[in-house]
C-alpha cells in the first residue's frame, strides 16, 4: 500500500481514498478486537469465568486513563488536519508538542490516584464477592501501562492525521498480536493466571509504543517537533481540550455505563449476569468495528477538506462513509444474530452463562446496522472543530437515553429491560444525530459548496 501525504487528502477521489485511509483502520480494529474476544477466551477457558468477569470490572477505570490518550490525540488531530490542509505547519508541530505533554501530565496523574483508591474503586465498579480478588490483582499491573497506552492512542490518532493509515494499523497489530502471545506465555505456560493476563496487556502496550517512537522520529513522519513545540500554548491547550473533550466525555460515560449495568445485573442475576456483560461488552467492538473502521478513515479526509473549504468534498465522504459503513455492519449484524450460542460457547463452558448468553446478546446488538450513522454524525462535528454539536450526539447514546432507560425499563420488565435499553437508546440517538447532520449539510455545506 502506497503512503499516503496529507496533500493527497484533498484531491484523490473520495471513495477510493476513503478506502485507503479506512481499510487500514479496519483491519487494525478487527485484529484488536479479535485480540479482546481471543484474550478473553482464554482467561476464561485457562483460568475460569470468574476471571472474565475480573477483568470487565477493572476496565472502565484502565479505559477512562488511557481514554486521556485518545481524547487529546483526537483533539488535537482535528486541529492538526484542518492545519495540514490549510498549509499551517507550524501550527500543526506545535499542536502535536502539546498533545505529547498534556498526555504525560494527565496519565501519569490519573494512574497514580486509581493506584491509590484501588480498595475503593473495585467494589464501586461491581468487583464484590469472589470477584474482588483477581480484579485487584488485574487492576494494579494494568495501571501500570496505562499511561504507555494513553501515548499509543494519542499517536495513533496523529499519525492518521498525516495520511499514514498504513502505519496506524500496524500500531494497532502490535499490541494485539503481542498480547496474545503473551498469554499463552504467562497464562498456559507459565501459570501466572490473572497477573499473567495483565503483563501480557502491559507489555504489548509498551511493545507499540516503541513502533510509534519509532515512526515519529523516522522519515515517514512530517512531524519534526523540537523542544520549544512541548511548551504549552493556551490557545492550542483551549482548542484540544474542547474538542478532545468529547472523546473523553464518550470515554467517561462508557466508563460509567459499565459501573451502573455491573451493579444493576449483580443485583438481578449475580455474577453469572456480571459475566454476560462482559462477553457482550468483549463482543461490542467485533460489532462495530466496520463503522470505528470508516469513522477513523473518514475523520482526517473530513478535516483535511474542512480546512481547506472543499465542502463538496466534506459532503461527499459523509454519504460515502456512512454507506459503506451500513453495509459492512449488517453483514457483521447477521452473524451475531445468527450464531449467538456458538459465540458464547468460545468463552467459557459454564453452563448458567451459555444458557442466557445468546438471547440477550441479540438484544444488545440488535440496532447494530443503524449505528453508522449515529458514529460517523457525530464524528463530522468533532472533525470539523464544532465541539458543541459534536459533544450533545456522543452523548445522546449513552448518557441520554441508555442511563435513563437502564433504571426505568427494569422497573417494568426485571433484568430483560436493561438488555432492551441497548437497542432503544440506538435508535433514538441515530434519530437526533440525523437530524444534527441534516441541519449542517443544508445550512453549511450545501451553501458553501464549490
Amino acid at each position: 500500500m502506497a503512503k499516503t501525504s496529507s496533500k493527497d487528502l484533498g484531491t484523490q477521489p473520495i471513495g477510493k481514498l476513503l478506502i485507503k485511509q479506512a481499510v487500514p483502520a479496519s483491519i487494525g480494529i478487527l485484529v484488536m478486537s479479535l485480540n479482546i474476544l481471543v484474550d478473553t477466551i482464554f482467561v476464561g477457558n485457562w483460568i475460569g469465568s470468574t476471571a472474565i468477569a475480573a477483568i470487565n470490572v477493572v476496565l472502565p477505570v484502565s479505559f477512562f486513563i488511557a481514554a486521556l490518550g485518545m481524547a487529546i490525540g483526537i483533539g488535537g488531530s482535528s486541529i492538526i488536519s484542518r492545519a495540514l490542509g490549510a498549509d499551517n505547519m507550524p501550527k500543526a508541530l506545535k499542536t502535536f508538542g502539546n498533545q505529547i505533554t498534556l498526555t504525560f501530565l494527565f496519565t501519569v496523574s490519573f494512574a497514580i490516584f486509581g493506584l491509590y483508591f484501588v480498595d475503593t474503586l473495585i467494589p464501586a465498579f461491581g468487583g464484590k464477592g469472589t470477584i474482588f480478588d483477581p480484579a485487584k490483582t488485574y487492576y494494579e499491573i494494568i495501571l501500570y501501562g496505562v499511561p504507555v497506552l494513553g501515548f499509543v492512542m494519542m499517536g495513533n490518532t496523529v499519525i492518521r492525521a498525516e495520511g499514514n493509515p498504513k502505519f496506524a494499523m500496524y500500531a494497532m497489530l502490535i499490541p494485539s498480536v503481542g498480547n496474545l502471545v503473551l498469554d499463552y506465555i504467562f497464562i498456559n505456560i507459565m501459570d501466572f493466571g490473572m497477573a499473567g493476563a495483565a503483563w501480557a496487556s502491559t507489555g504489548s502496550y509498551i511493545v507499540s509504543f516503541i513502533f510509534i517512537l519509532w515512526y515519529f522520529l523516522s522519515k515517514n513522519s512530517e512531524l519534526k517537533i523540537n523542544l520549544s513545540h512541548f511548551k504549552l500554548e493556551k490557545t492550542i491547550i483551549a482548542e484540544i481540550g474542547s474538542l478532545g473533550f468529547v472523546t473523553l466525555a464518550r470515554q467517561a460515560v462508557v466508563s460509567v455505563t459499565f459501573l451502573l449495568v455491573n451493579n444493576a445485573l449483580y443485583k438481578f442475576g449475580g455474577e453469572t449476569s456480571v459475566t454476560v456483560y462482559a462477553i457482550v461488552g468483549r463482543l461490542s467492538m467485533f460489532a462495530l468495528f466496520p463503522i470505528y473502521g470508516i469513522t477513523q478513515g473518514f475523520i482526517p479526509i473530513a478535516g483535511f477538506n474542512f480546512g481547506s473549504d472543499q465542502h463538496d468534498r466534506v459532503k461527499e465522504v459523509i454519504y460515502t462513509a456512512i454507506k459503506y459503513a451500513t453495509i459492512l455492519a449488517a453483514v457483521v449484524f447477521i452473524l451475531l444474530m445468527v450464531f449467538p450460542e456458538v459465540i458464547t460457547k468460545w468463552f467459557t463452558t459454564d453452563v448458567d452463562v451459555i444458557n442466557v448468553t445468546p438471547t440477550n446478546m441479540r438484544w444488545a446488538f440488535a440496532a447494530v446496522p443503524i449505528l453508522a450513522l449515529q458514529l460517523i454524525g457525530a464524528a463530522y462535528f468533532q472533525a470539523v472543530g464544532k465541539a458543541v454539536p459534536a459533544l450533545i450526539l456522543t452523548l445522546t447514546r449513552q448518557a441520554i437515553f441508555f442511563i435513563p432507560l437502564m433504571y426505568i425499563m427494569p422497573i417494568y420488565l426485571g433484568e430483560f429491560g436493561i438488555w432492551m435499553s441497548f437497542p432503544i437508546s440506538d435508535v433514538l440517538s441515530t434519530i437526533v444525530t440525523w437530524f444534527f447532520l441534516r441541519r449542517e449539510i443544508r445550512l453549511k455545506l450545501n451553501r458553501n459548496t464549490r
